[in-house]
């Protein structure tokens, strides 16, 4: 087997997995693309990717643009001459990028295509309460996660999984399939398939406010699972009636309750060490939360300062 030439482009801890085990293996990383750096945190300092990290402690080429149509960025990756490029967890590339390696140019997503294409597959698939997600490569083109796909594999989500646990999983699980699709595309032993248009897809959109807010109306394992699939980031969140004023608490741990009760959904029953609030069906025990401007803590630790009275309920 020859070994390829590759570059590769991402920016988060899930793609960092994968250029690691890429980087153990027989093929050369001859560059790496990632994010600008940019301001975030209260104190607005400049932040690195993690991929940047990586890739500087490990004395890669690497390129950060701001923009990836710019002639000099296109003309710096063809001087390059990479065999392949692999895309994880990255912006959406133009062509004139993605149809420079002779051997294409792949993806590794997080979940079994065609169904969770978009930018949160992970969360989505807790969310919805799926069974079996998994990761697929396939060979980038003009749409988003849509091109042929190369090689897959599955496992199943656990009862209790959360986007953390399930992220992790996956990443180890991606890093494996990247290494093995390079290394049939440098056998030339690859057989791609197109991805089905007949059946109806589950999307993966990008979490947003909206979609991350809770509805204390559903039911208990509806609301449970957006909490497990929002946890540890961004959070669940939602709005609490508190001495005449509403606040925002994001929610990041919690655990059904089977018994029956009557109270309107939001509603809270506090103890000295619970916190109970009431679903459309049933209730949730609150195991993890954080009030504004405060660390994320457990409940016991918030009950010890924090109180909650007849007119305290969740909207």
């Amino acid at each position: 087997m020859t070994a390829l030439r590759i570059v590769f482009m991402g920016t988060p801890e899930f793609a960092v997995g994968v250029l690691e085990k890429i980087a153990e293996g027989p093929h050369e990383i001859c560059g790496v693309v990632t994010a600008a750096d940019k301001p975030a945190g209260r104190g607005r300092r400049m932040h690195s990717s993690a991929v940047k990290t990586f890739a500087l402690a490990h004395d890669f080429r690497l390129f950060q643009p701001n923009n990836l149509k710019a002639p000099e960025f296109v003309e710096a990756l063809r001087q390059l001459a990479a065999d392949v490029f692999v895309v994880v967890a990255f912006r959406m590339l133009p062509k004139v990028v993605w149809q420079l390696p002779a051997k294409g140019t792949f993806n590794v997503h997080a979940s079994l295509l065609p169904h969770y294409r978009g930018a949160a597959p992970i969360n989505w698939a807790i969310i919805n309460g799926a069974q079996q997600t998994g990761v697929t490569t396939f060979f980038i083109d003009e749409k988003i996660d849509t091109g042929a796909i190369i090689a897959s594999k599955s496992i199943p989500i656990n009862s209790r999984e959360t986007f953390g646990s399930l992220h992790d999983k996956l990443k180890d699980l991606g890093s494996i399939l990247a290494q093995e699709t390079l290394d049939i595309i440098a056998l030339g032993q690859i057989t791609p398939q197109a991805q089905s248009t007949t059946e109806e897809l589950i999307e993966a959109p990008k979490l947003s406010a909206a979609n991350t807010q809770i509805d204390w109306h559903q039911d208990t394992e509806v609301v449970d699972a957006l909490i497990r699939g929002l946890n540890p980031s961004p959070g669940a969140w939602s709005e609490m009636h508190h001495k005449g004023t509403v606040i925002i608490c994001k929610i990041y741990a919690a655990s059904p309750v089977e018994n029956a009760h009557k109270g309107i959904p939001g509603s809270i029953t506090a103890t000295k060490s619970e916190l109970l609030i009431a679903t459309g069906n049933g209730q949730l025990n609150i195991l993890e939360l954080q009030l504004p401007n405060k660390k994320k803590m457990t409940i016991k630790n918030l009950l010890n300062g924090f109180s909650f009275d007849s007119e305290n309920k969740f909207l």
